[in-house]
């Protein structure tokens, strides 16, 4: 059974704007630490850093200078002594709430169904 010329051109764009969506998703790091910001709303890098498990210094701020250019998350210097240097998310970035809180739940009812915590 074939599909449709005009069904394979609309799975098309969806497979592209699913590429699109991992491209600014990708990596080990980028999801943790939206979801660190997210259920926070503003959070210091060393807060950051606390919640993503495993990552270093230099990734944690190359991953957050990417999640800026993609106009996800902002940076906002604050004038402290020392320097502090919060995050939090864009009106652009809020819009991956819903993603996160899904993930949040498969995450809890996946573990749930394989190891049964």
């Amino acid at each position: 059974m074939q599909c449709e010329p005009h069904l394979i051109d609309k799975h098309k764009k969806k497979m592209i704007a699913v590429q699109d969506s991992m491209d600014v998703l990708n990596g080990k790091w980028k999801i943790s630490i939206i979801s660190s910001i997210c259920y926070y709303n503003k959070r210091r890098f060393s807060d950051i850093l606390n919640d993503v498990a495993g990552i270093s210094n230099k990734m944690l701020s190359k991953e957050l200078k990417e999640l800026e250019i993609n106009q996800l998350v902002k940076r906002t210097v604050l004038d402290t002594q020392p320097i502090t240097v919060q995050y939090e998310l864009t009106e652009h970035g809020l819009t991956l709430k819903t993603i996160i809180n899904n993930l949040t739940d498969w995450g809890i009812a996946h573990r749930k169904k394989i190891i049964g915590e």
